[in-house]
């Protein structure tokens, strides 16, 4: 059953895609910067009437949570990401790359970029992983 982009489903199943991967448990082992906060641009013409933010916490490789977020909770995170709801499609459907496209500024970082360049590896797998999961997008 494909789950809804973004969900507290979509997110749940992003955690234990992560943790069920030896891939990602390798490539993520370096990170110990903190959680990850991804921010979704409200787009209400395909019914996101707000803006949605989820928390990844992720250390050593592995996905300690997941879970959506007020935005509140969100901005407290080392790390923000926000994109729009078409940008997050592009990555999950590895069509754009995180890392180059926070440094060109198509993805907004609040957070240390030279530390997200030196875990390249580890933002590529989560990437990867992302787009395991059997996800529905709300336009389409």
């Amino acid at each position: 059953m494909s789950l809804d982009f973004p969900s507290e489903a979509w997110t749940a199943a992003y955690k234990d895609v992560l943790n069920n991967d030896p891939g990602y448990k390798v490539a993520g082992a370096p990170w110990t910067a903190g959680a990850l906060t991804f921010v979704v641009k409200a787009e209400p013409s395909i019914g996101l009437k707000e803006d949605v933010s989820f928390i990844l916490d992720v250390h050593q490789g592995v996905c300690r949570d997941a879970k959506i977020s007020t935005m509140e909770e969100g901005a407290k995170q080392p790390f923000v990401i926000t994109g729009s709801y078409a940008q997050w499609k592009s990555v999950i459907k590895k069509e754009l790359d995180p890392v180059k496209a926070m440094m060109q500024g198509k993805l907004k970082l609040k957070g240390n970029l030279p530390m997200i360049v030196r875990n390249v590896k580890a933002a590529q797998s989560l990437v990867e992983n992302a787009s395991k999961i059997d996800t529905h997008f709300l336009d389409e």
